[in-house]
């Protein structure tokens, strides 16, 4: 085997960790921050538990679930649902949209129609055009227009338009209000989260906490810290492209969250099975969690967490056909022996699960 780098301890480079050390590689851990665990680690703030934005798995593959499962306990949750405030009707929805519910709206008499008049979905060009062609000019307005453009801080949804995929599996829901109804939803049972595989996943390799990597040189597999390069037979990174190649494409655009916690001096604020709230209007923020749903933490007190989209950090990618390019220039003229893993590693709006495999596949090309 030999020497590899993994820049990053979050859960990306704890897992690659992880499977090349048991495979035999000698792992070297960089990360900047004080602790392992990015946005996974569970933290505590008044006695609550929580991390930077809801942090469940899911995933369709039992096998991704069965090897977390192993190192992390895991609650199934099949019963999560979300709602959205919508300002126009002064009500929670159910998101998706829930069939059951058009019926309620103050627009109902019109909303039917748009719905059987929307076509074409097939041929959405746009994440706009996909939910005009759903559900029609009324229900895009309410639940989807304003909160797109919030969270991207774009002027049109016409802009996202490498979407991929329909939001939470369908735009119109029937049935169960659960949303993840084709999906295994699950969250770790102990109140540290995910903590404990971090430690498991590194106790083979040398981990460096608050330490900053000062020059990248991955044409020679090597970095510099503390003003000395450091060499390796491989590299892997979970930080951003742009970083790892100097900015030789021109940086890449993210957007990021402001994360705000707020006690409240009641055991319970958000409905049964409802475990994060959206806002669709004009409000600064898109989302609110509850962290002792998750947790099932009992405690005479709750903890919310308020996100507002932000350029003070770098948390999502976007999902436009110019930026994905861009960012696939860079992982395209990566070195053979050098592999970018995770959201920020392959700047795509992955989780969890896609990480897992990712750690696979990384270990099968290195065996």
């Amino acid at each position: 085997m030999g020497k590899v780098l993994v820049i990053g301890g979050g859960f990306g480079g704890c897992c690659a960790a992880h499977m090349l050390s048991e495979k035999g590689w000698e792992v070297t851990v960089v990360e900047s921050a004080p602790v392992l665990g990015g946005g996974v680690r569970t933290f505590f703030y008044g006695g609550h538990p929580y991390t930077y934005g809801p942090r469940h798995f899911l995933t369709q593959d039992e096998k991704r679930f069965e090897f977390l499962n192993r190192y992390v306990p895991m609650r199934l949750i099949p019963e999560h649902e979300f709602l959205t405030y919508v300002e126009r009707d002064q009500t929670f929805w159910h998101f998706p949209i829930h069939s059951d519910e058009i019926d309620q709206m103050p627009d109902r008499d019109q909303n039917p129609a748009e719905v059987a008049a929307a076509s074409g979905v097939e041929q959405a060009r746009n994440l706009e055009e996909y939910w005009l062609r759903s559900v029609g000019k009324t229900l895009y307005g309410k639940f989807v227009d304003t909160y797109s453009r919030k969270m991207w801080g774009i002027p049109s949804n016409a802009e996202i338009d490498d979407f991929g995929f329909s939001p939470k599996g369908v735009a119109i829901n029937t049935g169960t209000k659960a949303c993840w109804t084709s999906y295994i939803s699950a969250f770790p049972i102990k109140l540290n989260g995910y903590n404990d595989y971090f430690d498991i996943a590194t106790e083979k390799s040398q981990v460096h906490l608050r330490t900053k990597i000062e020059a990248y040189d991955v044409e020679r597999y090597r970095v510099k810290i503390a003003r000395q390069w450091h060499t390796y037979d491989a590299i892997v990174s979970t930080t951003y492209p742009e970083v790892l190649m100097n900015n030789a494409f021109g940086p890449l655009r993210w957007i990021g969250r402001d994360f705000f916690k707020i006690v409240l001096p009641v055991p319970e604020v958000f409905p049964p099975n409802v475990y994060f709230l959206y806002y669709a209007n004009e409000e600064p923020f898109t989302r609110i969690v509850e962290y002792k749903k998750f947790y099932r933490y009992e405690a005479p007190t709750t903890l919310l967490g308020l996100e507002i989209p932000s350029l003070n950090n770098k948390l999502y990618p976007y999902p436009t056909t110019r930026d994905q390019a861009q960012a696939q220039r860079y992982l395209d003229a990566l070195p053979r022996n050098v592999f970018s893993i995770g959201r920020a590693g392959v700047y795509r709006y992955i989780d969890v699960d896609d990480i897992i495999q990712q750690c696979w596949d990384l270990v099968a090309t290195l065996s």
